[in-house]
């Protein structure tokens, strides 16, 4: 089984694709292991962290490198190529909502001068789809296109309480992530804060690491009433108390999703998003 792409050990050599595995699952299974930590590797380690032949590798990559998705560097290691930047820019979970919803998060930039976030949820977690950061603006733990877990960020807890019931009882069965610089939640505390999203449209975090931050976030909701999205901003905890911040946010979050069609007084009985 091939490595997670998180994780830095290699798996054991010498073993073969599975028999009759589509050729596109060993292409995407390149791909997977490219991450913050990995993002330069040399074809032997493109190889080790996909559990793949070197020769098979080789084969993959030269027809990857030929459509774009990956590029080869003059060290003769291999980065993510722009083509999938381009592809998945057609996004419409991320580009449609990002489109939308930049002036209102430029907007927001202009009062805060730290970090304004948009993300949307891909299973299990949430992908970043825009940060606006200032200059000096405190550090962060996720950049545009990382992923996030569910409950231990704000954007993470917003998109949580937006899913249907079924997605969110697996989640909770689930051991709670552990995450540097955040407390763990308790199952408990985790459905109170859910249900406390759900009635005032705010989800917090604080977090000591990389910085000591708190993030105040709003869900985004599309014409159906479905969650879509989900907007903060983050920023140095005791700057701003977070209930000046939370109203910026849902406004802001409220705009977006008046952009999308969605009309709040005919949502009291708002639809959940049940894609994963």
């Amino acid at each position: 089984m091939a490595v997670p792409p998180d994780s830095d050990a290699p798996p054991a050599r010498g073993k073969r694709p599975k028999q009759g595995e589509p050729v596109v699952d060993r292409a995407l299974s390149l791909l997977a292991v490219f991450s913050d930590r990995r993002r330069a590797l040399t074809l032997s380690e493109l190889a080790r962290y996909a559990d793949m032949p070197a020769p098979t590798a080789l084969r993959l990559i030269a027809r990857l490198v030929a459509w774009g998705a990956l590029e080869r560097l003059d060290d003769g290691r291999y980065v993510v190529g722009v083509r999938l930047w381009e592809v998945a820019s057609l996004s419409p979970r991320g580009h449609g909502v990002r489109e939308i919803a930049l002036p209102y998060l430029e907007d927001l930039f202009e009062v805060t001068r730290h970090h304004v976030l948009l993300a949307v949820r891909d299973n299990e977690q949430a992908v970043l789809i825009e940060r606006l950061s200032g200059k000096d603006a405190t550090e962060v733990a996720y950049r545009v296109g990382g992923r996030a877990p569910l409950r231990t960020t704000a954007i993470g807890l917003v998109l949580l309480a937006g899913a249907d019931q079924q997605f969110q009882e697996t989640m909770l069965r689930k051991p709670p992530e552990l995450e540097p610089g955040v407390a763990v939640m308790p199952e408990g505390q985790v459905r109170r804060t859910l249900s406390d999203v759900r009635r005032t449209g705010i989800a917090m975090i604080r977090r000591t690491l990389p910085s000591t931050t708190v993030s105040v976030a709003s869900p985004v909701f599309d014409a159906q009433g479905t969650v879509v999205a989900a907007l903060s901003i983050v920023v140095p905890d005791g700057a701003t108390p977070p209930n000046v911040l939370a109203p910026a946010v849902r406004a802001a979050a409220r705009a977006v999703s008046r952009n999308l069609g969605y009309k709040a007084e005919a949502s009291a009985d708002v639809r959940t998003h049940s894609e994963g």
